[in-house]
């Protein structure tokens, strides 16, 4: 878990949009829109990061499609101190 957190946070391109989602969704749980409007991205450019972290297992969703909630998974909490040492590097 921790080799995938260091590649999808720091390792492309995309990482620091992602670093600031995944801050947000620790703060509190949110849909796309939520944070397309909360982090001033577009709303296409905040799915594609979250299918990236879903994908990684670093987040996951309510399961509701359109309106789905996603929060940061179990697995990426037990690691969240690794979380805290890449956003503090970002």
């Amino acid at each position: 878990m921790e080799a995938s957190l260091w590649y999808v946070l720091t390792g492309t391109r995309g990482g620091k949009n992602r670093v600031r989602i995944l801050q947000a969704l620790d703060e509190r749980p949110r849909n796309a829109n939520q944070l397309a409007e909360d982090l001033d991205l577009d709303y296409k450019t905040v799915r594609h990061h979250l299918d990236v972290l879903t994908d990684n297992n670093i987040v996951r969703d309510s399961g509701d499609d359109y309106g789905a909630i996603y929060l940061p998974t179990d697995q990426a909490r037990v690691h969240w101190e690794t979380v805290e040492t890449i956003i503090e590097q970002v």
